[in-house]
């Protein structure tokens, strides 16, 4: 018998705490519309319109050349070994378009990151900055920041910090400029040892 009861009570508590839960729900949804519906303060307007931070335009403006590109690479100082050469450009958006991959290899080399240079460069707008992060086959990362553009068409990284090993030098410095829908150019700065630039001017048209 006690246990009948004790059965039974915990079945009406039950009962009745589920009848609370799904009156509470009720209400609480109740609220959410009118908050929903009633006219919204100044403030979440002007968040709402408010325009886009130099940071994301340059992002956006970056995003526009994505596809697939190839064109002529020369080097300040000339440097015979890759003056010349025809590299071929890769840039993808991802991550819900919140990153730019970059990557960068010589046309009609395979595949074949392990035998062939092939570095990755991160894009992404970090606290309201647009930053640069460069995988390099020199096995350091450096991180690079973006100023400003004054006309739109042109994004500047300069060097904010290395992470890994400088044996080999690092990359220092990079330009993005957009031309038109078919044509950019980049210019990368590599600092090698002992801290002599080598500046790489990549003239590029798109493929697809």
């Amino acid at each position: 018998m006690k246990f009948h009861r004790f059965t039974l009570s915990i079945a009406v508590m039950t009962l009745l705490s589920g009848v609370a839960f799904a009156q509470n729900h009720a209400e609480m949804q109740k609220e959410a519309a009118a908050k929903s519906e009633a006219p919204k303060s100044d403030m979440h307007k002007s968040v709402e319109n408010a325009a886009p931070s130099d940071a994301q335009k340059s992002f956006d403006q970056l995003k526009t050349l994505a596809g697939t590109w190839q064109g002529t690479l020369t080097t300040d100082p000339p440097n015979p070994e890759i003056d010349g050469a025809h590299p071929q450009i890769t840039l993808r958006v991802t991550s819900r378009g919140n990153a730019i991959v970059h990557e960068m290899k010589e046309a009609g080399t395979p595949d074949d990151a392990a035998k062939y240079d092939h570095p990755v460069t991160m894009l992404y707008v970090d606290s309201g900055r647009l930053t640069l992060v460069h995988y390099c086959d020199a096995g350091n990362r450096p991180r690079m920041t973006a100023k400003a553009s004054p006309d739109g068409k042109t994004v500047e990284f300069e060097f904010a910090d290395l992470s890994g090993g400088n044996d080999y030098g690092h990359m220092h410095h990079a330009v993005f400029t957009v031309i038109d829908e078919n044509h950019h150019t980049e210019d990368w700065t590599y600092m090698m040892p002992g801290d002599k630039p080598m500046h790489a001017h990549m003239d590029l048209t798109r493929k697809n």
